[in-house]
Order: C-alpha cells, then structure tokens, then sequence
C-alpha cells in the first residue's frame, strides 16, 4: 500500500486520512491540513479562554464594579432652602456569601467622602436567612457612616429573615432608625420631613402613620424598601420615595430591560418614575440575590440633589 501527502487544506481536524476515489491502486491519501495540531489547540485555548472570561465577567466582575452615580429630582413643594439638599442612597448590600467586610467598608468610606446633606438606607443588610451572624458583622460597619444632618435607615425583606428582632435592635442601636418615624430636618423657617415605612413584605408601613404629626402642605421624603409600597393603600401626600429592592433586576438586556423584576409592578425596576401619587426613585443598589451575577446593571451608590424647579 501506497502513502501519499497533500497539502489540501483542513479546517476541522488536524488529520485526515481517505481513501483515494477513482485511484487504480487504491492507496491511501495522507491530507496535512494548514491547521496542524499545535496551531488548533492554541486557537482552541484562546478560544476557551475568551469564553470563560466572558461568562465570568457577570459573576467575577461587574458585580464587583462599584460606582457613584449622580440624579437630579425635581421635587416642586421642595422649600427654596433645601435647593442643591445632596442624599446619598444605599441600598440592598447583601452582605454575606460573595459580598465581604472589606467591601462593606469601601461602600462606607467612599459614601461617607461624598459629604452629601444626609445619607438614607433603604434596607435588605444582609443576605442569609434564619443567621445573626451576618447581621452582628455588618452593623458595627454601617454605624461609621456619617452625613451632615444625619444618617436614616430601614429594614428590608432579607433584614426580617435573617432575624426580625436583631435587626431592629442594631437599627436602634445604630442611631439610624426611621422604621415608622419620622425627623424634620430645618434649615431657618423651612422644613422637609423624612419618614420610614415598615416592609411591605415583612411588617407593616404605617405610612400614613409615620407622617402624622406633619402639617398638610410639608414636604415628605420616605423611605420605604419595597417600591410596590407606593402603590399601597395610604393617603398621606409624599413629595418622594426612595427604595432599593429591585437591584435593576440585575440583569438587564440592551433593547430590553430587565427580564426578572422581584416586584408586582414590572414598571418599577431602577431610576426616577412618575407615578399617579409621588415620584419614585429606585437604586440598582449593592448587592445580588437568588443568583450573584450582574449584567449591564453595575452595583451603585447613588446621589440625588433635589430642586423645587
């Protein structure tokens, strides 16, 4: 038997042995493709290489990105002196599995650099259920937070989980709490209120409540961890809400949006939304649930100024 080579090119396999059609002799044809063993297993690592780093990139990456991002609301019952009053919102960090010590303090620090008016947290601490652990760790870092009149924070639905009364006891302890109160902050004679609702999951809002003792015509700030709150039965006017819960959905297609949104109306996902009865912002916020993956929806600490006009 006859071995020949040829140089016709083989783009799959490094070797290609066939019998010869047509030949008298019926030899076989050894076929060396330009793409020899080498060569495809460097283009098969590059290759394997490029797809592991693209599937990492929501688990490893950008859910690791922390950014400051910047809104401005318009709120128009805002009194003429809290024109350019700066929040800093926090919201659902999630600290636990994949989201560590370290980089609870980095949020503390870089937010506490921002020098904002106040900063306000809307909830979901931690991510574990049925764990004191989580929640023990957490808060002695979340009470270094500091802001010019003050910090004001929430509970979410991950807070009750985890341990409804260990949450509150580190809310109250923290100096923070604005579950089912509400503080006024003054500057000369104008005023804005600031309020915190309960869970809409895990305990009662209260909202109407909460803002009791504001006169008719104030200006509301609350706080309410789930944004379906808004859509609760309440009659207190509320100039603007500010809620987490939602993470943008963490996953969010171009031309899209996000495809799992953990909230009734599917409107609600991240950002500044007119609603029937207030303005409603949403954070991204922190951290992840159910899976910890981020795409195209990047963690964020966010900064709203508020205008009258």
């Amino acid at each position: 038997m006859i071995i020949k080579k040829t140089d016709n090119v083989g783009l799959l396999y490094p070797l290609d042995i066939y019998r010869g059609f047509g030949s008298p002799t019926g030899e076989l044809w050894l076929r060396t493709p330009i793409m020899n063993r080498r060569r495809f297993l460097k283009y098969s690592l590059y290759t394997g290489g490029a797809a592991a780093l693209a599937g990492s990139y929501p688990t490893c990456i950008e859910r690791n990105i922390l950014t400051t991002n910047y809104y401005k609301i318009i709120i128009p019952d805002l009194p003429t002196a809290f024109n350019g009053f700066s929040i800093a919102h926090l919201t659902d960090i999630h600290f636990g599995l994949f989201v560590s010590k370290s980089f609870v303090e980095k949020i503390v620090r870089k937010t506490n650099r921002l020098n904002t008016d106040i900063t306000v947290c809307t909830g979901d601490y931690v991510h574990a259920r049925n764990t004191t652990q989580e929640i023990d760790a957490v808060w002695p870092i979340l009470t270094k937070l500091t802001a010019t009149h003050g910090v004001y924070s929430v509970l979410g639905n991950h807070d009750h989980w985890a341990d409804s009364e260990r949450s509150k006891y580190w809310l109250n302890r923290s100096g923070q709490d604005l579950r089912h109160k509400c503080i006024s902050i003054r500057k000369g004679s104008d005023a804005v209120f600031i309020g915190g609702a309960g869970d809409l999951w895990e305990d009662s809002l209260d909202i109407d409540k909460t803002f009791s003792d504001t006169d008719e015509n104030a200006c509301r700030i609350l706080l309410s961890h789930n944004p379906d709150s808004v859509d609760s039965n309440f009659k207190t006017k509320v100039s603007l809400v500010l809620s987490g819960h939602t993470h943008g959905g963490q996953v969010r297609f171009p031309f899209y949006g996000a495809p799992v949104l953990p909230v009734a109306n599917k409107k609600y996902s991240s950002g500044i939304i007119e609603t029937p009865t207030t303005k409603l912002f949403i954070s991204r916020g922190i951290g992840w649930a159910i899976v910890p993956i981020r795409f195209n929806c990047l963690p964020e600490i966010a900064v709203i100024t508020l205008y009258n006009a």
